[in-house]
């Protein structure tokens, strides 16, 4: 039980990090692609933002296993 309270800690911490770069680099994508506009800028976000929970589940499962 511990141990899954401190992964969850360490999950939403990077989730932090993970996701606003996943979330930043899908808008830069978004501009980069001509998509100017706020509706798509914001539909960027929400993906990069989505897309980033099952990378933070995987980055922080790797790092317990690796201890």
């Amino acid at each position: 039980m511990l141990t899954e309270a401190r992964m969850l800690r360490l999950g939403f911490i990077l989730h932090l990090f993970i996701g606003s770069t996943l979330a930043g680099s899908a808008v830069i994508a978004a501009l980069v692609m001509g998509k100017d506009t706020m509706t798509p800028i914001l539909i960027a976000a929400a993906i990069g933002f989505v897309i980033a929970f099952p990378v933070t589940w995987m980055v922080t499962r790797a790092l317990y296993e690796n201890r």
